[in-house]
């Protein structure tokens, strides 16, 4: 899949690579690339990167073609040596969105500019919406859990749900009611397995308030919840990602996911690609690190709209 933006003439071309160009949030994240593109008047050139090999002929492809630079969400953060080692043997910028680059150790590519979700605040919000729905249902404390399905060995995951069981303690929620279980894929079945292993650990708990790195982690928990008999009124999930819980917010009845984050694809698109435009056009190089805390959360009242006005 590749496509471009701009005029033929442009006299800079800047790429934007990936790993899933048929998810919506990349899609928006293209979208508003190709605005910036407009706005400041370079050429984005748009490129689907699934997999190492096509990550590596991509930067080729860039480079044959006169970029100055990309952007990417990387396939695998372990491929970051590789494309930054390719990238310099071409004279490329990179910027990274999204995903940190990792090196052959697994420690952060601090060197490289990220631009990312604002991982402990996105979670920190995550818990503070699932209290403040349960204070609004009147739950008596004592009858409700906390399933925490964790993911620790990826930063971004641990970060999220560390922030969320934190704001959930801070709020005075009791940390002994916190239980946690970690997924081994961070996918509805993967979820749906670890939550159904601590949920019968736990037949006390009338009440689940269920806590995930992304829309799908916690909606396995939530299918988990359904499974041992669990009602709609009984649960709360509040995921993180927004375009994953359109399917579950439009159903005719409402389930226990009670609603997601939507971050914002918009400002990751038009923001990382105008940090290597001033950096290739006016050599101001970005910041290494750059958080966006953005996010609205969407519910079956409101998701139409917002998802909307992110063009999603």
């Amino acid at each position: 899949m590749f496509a471009s933006v701009g005029s033929a003439y442009a006299a800079e071309k800047l790429g934007y690579l990936v790993k899933q160009p048929e998810e919506p949030w990349f899609q928006t994240e293209w979208a508003f690339a190709e605005k910036a593109g407009k706005d400041m008047g370079f050429e984005v050139i748009k490129i689907a990167v699934p997999d190492g090999e096509k990550t590596l002929n991509a930067i080729d492809t860039l480079a044959a073609g006169g970029a100055k630079g990309f952007v990417i969400c990387t396939p695998d953060p372990k491929l970051g040596p590789a494309i930054m080692a390719k990238a310099n043997s071409l004279g490329l910028k990179v910027v990274t969105v999204d995903d940190q680059f990792v090196n052959a150790k697994g420690a952060p590519m601090t060197d490289v500019p990220l631009l990312m979700m604002a991982a402990t605040k996105m979670g920190e919000r995550q818990g503070q919406e699932l209290y403040k729905e349960m204070k609004k249902r009147n739950w008596n404390v004592k009858d409700t859990g906390v399933l925490a399905i964790t993911a620790n060995e990826l930063d971004t995951a641990r970060r999220r749900t560390d922030g969320s069981m934190s704001a959930l303690k801070a709020a005075g929620f009791p940390a002994g009611q916190i239980y946690t279980v970690p997924t081994k894929t961070n996918d509805i079945p993967g979820a749906l397995d670890a939550a159904n292993s601590m949920l019968v650990q736990h037949p006390n708990v009338k009440n689940w308030l269920v806590i995930g790195m992304n829309d799908n982690t916690v909606l396995g928990g939530v299918r988990a919840t359904e499974g041992q008999g669990f009602k709609a009124a009984n649960v709360i999930g509040v995921g993180i990602n927004g375009v994953d819980a359109k399917n579950e917010l439009s159903k005719s009845s409402a389930t226990g996911f009670y609603g997601s984050l939507l971050p914002a694809p918009d400002v990751h698109g038009y923001q990382s690609i105008k940090m290597l435009h001033e950096w290739v056009a006016n050599n101001k190089a970005p910041a290494k690190f750059t958080e966006v805390t953005d996010a609205v959360l969407i519910t079956r009242d409101n998701y139409k709209d917002e998802l909307k006005k992110k063009g999603l």
